[in-house]
């Protein structure tokens, strides 16, 4: 029997692709699900992607649910709880991912695990937001839906014009959230769990002289081994989420270690090109034998 496990993301994106590839080297079955063409009649309990439907398959594996992280998103992973009502089984699970797309549910999560991370301050008040920026001397505006340092700001408490940024910021996000800038030196670190179980750990160093070291923002991949106890904290941090592949974000500051972020989907070209691992077919393994067990 071919397992037909599918794999929901971007068609056409490396690391969409590459783990159907990895998939249909193990179950001969190849499918890739764009969600933007999934209807769900609950009628039917069918799910419905260019006449297939994704509750008659075996596995799905969420790879990417939107291009961009939006309440919309949100969504889409809703209509893939029926799919696990109905038997299918999902990498990661949808309630696990749906606890990391909104930014201040991670931090609720993590703030709950007692998970060391940057202060953070969450207001819809601008003058609340322009004291702790006060306090903080540099912060880190971010909007509760983004990747990749999208749509963050970053201000300076002495500013001259540090209302008018806070008032713009506010405009497009109703619920402020900002963090106390961190002292990176330069790098921060992307820590990979596949299952639970520590896989590897790679750094993105800034090549820009940007304040953040994102490959969005000209960053680039190196190598890390971090000791026992950093490796510890990233356990700690994942371990509440349940999430079948996922990168934990962490800086080295002066003061230790912190946390940022639990990635609901797993950084694939960081694992590969930072530690030579390749995180595609570890997953596929992975989820093959959860299928077939």
């Amino acid at each position: 029997m071919t397992e037909k496990i599918g794999v929901i993301g971007t068609p056409g994106k490396w690391s969409t692709e590459a783990l159907a590839d990895a998939l249909e080297a193990r179950t001969g079955y190849r499918q890739v699900i764009d969600m933007a063409r999934v209807t769900l009649d609950l009628g039917t309990r069918a799910l419905v992607c260019d006449g297939m439907d994704l509750c008659a398959l075996d596995g799905l594996v969420v790879k990417k649910i939107a291009e961009t992280y939006s309440p919309d998103a949100l969504d889409r992973l809703e209509m893939l709880r029926v799919a696990e009502a109905m038997g299918v089984k999902v990498f990661s699970p949808a309630t696990a991912i749906l606890r990391l797309m909104d930014r201040l549910a991670c931090t609720v999560t993590l703030a709950n695990a007692e998970v060391p991370m940057p202060p953070t301050t969450i207001t819809e008040d601008v003058t609340a937001a322009r004291a702790a920026l006060d306090r903080y001397g540099s912060a880190v505006f971010k909007p509760l839906f983004s990747t990749k340092a999208r749509g963050m700001v970053l201000l300076d408490a002495d500013a001259p014009d540090a209302e008018a940024q806070i008032a713009a910021f506010k405009a497009a996000n109703p619920v402020m959230y900002l963090q106390k800038k961190a002292d990176l030196s330069g790098h921060d670190l992307g820590m990979v769990f596949l299952g639970g179980a520590y896989l590897c750990t790679y750094a993105r160093v800034n090549q820009t002289g940007s304040w953040n070291t994102t490959i969005h923002s000209g960053g680039k991949y190196a190598p890390f081994e971090p000791d026992a106890a950093l490796i510890e904290l990233g356990r700690r941090a994942q371990a509440p989420f349940g999430l079948t592949f996922t990168t934990v974000d962490i800086a080295l500051t002066p003061d230790g270690p912190i946390v940022f972020e639990v990635s609901a989907f797993g950084g694939y070209r960081g694992a590969l090109e930072g530690c030579g691992i390749d995180a595609a077919a570890l997953v596929a393994e992975h989820v093959h034998q959860a299928v077939t067990a």
